[in-house]
């Protein structure tokens, strides 16, 4: 009979298991969104996660491993517009104005967490590691938006700025500008430069 238990118990524990490292996770994901990756201990995620210490460290020996899964989480849950839809749209002054759109509801939406990122980028090389990746996507949209424009330095720098946070941000928050008029102005300073 006690054999029998076995493998249910081992299915059962399995399963807190990952129960606690979501939680964990899920936990780090908040306090970096809220306070940022710098400004999060390790106890202040064991805390919010409701564990003690030893068991965060058991799941995440390291920053940088609850860095890793809070990042591959956050990413699973937030992920950037897709630049292929983007790719097929034919025409550049409506794949622009596409990709602008979506991309500014993206940052909308990831506000929070995208302040802290780039907040904490210079600060922290784990940060700057995993947030090169959305550098890297970043000149991915800027070379699928430059597509069939002449490829002078004034539009790559026009596409560039219209595709940064810091710019959304200036335009609508301080200017209080709807993501579509942010685009729009943003459109006609990228056709004003080609």
């Amino acid at each position: 009979m006690a054999d029998e238990k076995r493998p249910y118990r081992k299915k059962r524990r399995a399963e807190l298991e990952a129960q606690t490292q979501l939680r964990i996770t899920e936990s780090a994901v908040e306090l970096h969104g809220t306070l940022g990756p710098s400004r999060t201990s390790m106890s202040a995620i064991a805390e919010h996660a409701g564990v003690r210490r030893s068991t965060l460290y058991r799941h995440f020996p390291d920053e940088a491993a609850v860095f890793k899964a809070c990042s591959a989480h956050w990413r699973a849950a937030n992920p950037p517009p897709d630049l292929a839809a983007w790719a097929a749209i034919e025409d550049p002054d409506r794949r622009l104005r596409a990709g602008l759109e979506e991309l500014y509801g993206y940052f909308r939406q990831t506000e929070g967490m995208m302040i802290n990122l780039y907040r904490d980028e210079p600060l922290m090389p784990t940060v700057a590691g995993s947030f090169s990746r959305f550098r890297e996507y970043l000149a991915g949209a800027q070379e699928t938006l430059i597509r069939g424009r002449r490829s002078r330095p004034r539009v790559r720098a026009a596409i560039g700025h219209a595709l940064a946070f810091t710019t959304w941000r200036s335009l609508a928050r301080e200017q209080q500008l709807d993501d579509g008029a942010a685009a729009e102005l943003m459109c006609r300073l990228v056709a004003a430069a080609d």
